[in-house]
């Protein structure tokens, strides 16, 4: 079980401001968390394949796919700023460069 020098330390190393109470109570806590850990490592997991979620998920897109719009100035008319034949947007990087 872990005592409540180590629960001061974590806390420390965590930024944490603990009281007393919560020392003593994170104590167990933890304990509890380690002790599962080394019930975990009692496991053979010598066949068993990495992975990193225990069910199997895939994502639902659909295929990217290009086409040419035919009306390009009907877009340009819409723009708030439009410059020439593209739009003008507000800069987002700064640059030292002026």
């Amino acid at each position: 079980m872990l005592d409540t020098e180590q629960v001061q330390k974590i806390a420390h190393l965590a930024r944490l401001e603990i009281t007393n109470a919560e020392e003593e109570e994170f104590a167990g806590q933890l304990s509890s968390i380690l002790d599962y850990f080394e019930q975990l490592s009692e496991l053979d997991t010598e066949n068993v394949a990495p992975t990193t979620r225990a069910i199997e998920l895939s994502n639902i897109t659909r295929q990217d796919s290009s086409e040419v719009y035919g009306d390009c100035s009907a877009l340009l008319e819409q723009a708030p700023n439009p410059e020439g034949e593209f739009f003008r947007v507000p800069q987002i990087l700064n640059t030292d460069e002026e």
